[in-house]
């Protein structure tokens, strides 16, 4: 079984002004197939920690469960005070963002004079090859 505490020590604790402030407990289940990590920091460093949009938090949740399934594992990354904690709630039960406007389409597309047609439905342009030029000298 991984060592999860001490990977996300490693993972969390650059982003910490003090590491002592990190607090990290580890529970796995009977049958040790889920693995629960459970982490709390202090306050003013939570900023830092989860990065801008929470880019950071991610990245460390996607690295924990890469190595949990590894190991033949599902692992859940909590942090304490955060308002989604758990990864299967992070990646699992969101649906993917949808774009505001897509061109070509919706009300809007003929207001801003963007075209009707999909890229996808346009013919490939044929290619044509060039005759190529003797530099040998022959004729």
């Amino acid at each position: 079984m991984p060592d999860y505490p001490g990977l996300v020590r490693f993972l969390i604790e650059p982003f910490l002004e003090s590491a002592n402030s990190l607090s990290i407990d580890c529970e796995t289940s009977e049958n040790a197939a889920r693995v629960w990590i459970r982490i709390a920091f202090e306050g003013e460093d939570k900023g830092r920690v989860f990065g801008r949009g929470g880019r950071n938090i991610q990245v460390i949740k996607t690295v924990v469960a890469a190595a949990a399934t590894c190991a033949g594992h599902s692992a859940y990354l909590d942090v304490y005070g955060s308002q989604s904690n758990s990864f299967e709630e992070d990646q699992g039960e969101r649906e993917a963002p949808t774009r505001a406007r897509e061109p070509g389409r919706g009300e809007d597309s003929q207001r801003f004079g963007e075209p009707q047609t999909v890229r996808e439905n346009l013919p490939k342009p044929s290619i044509k090859l060039r005759p190529r030029l003797n530099l040998d000298g022959d004729s």
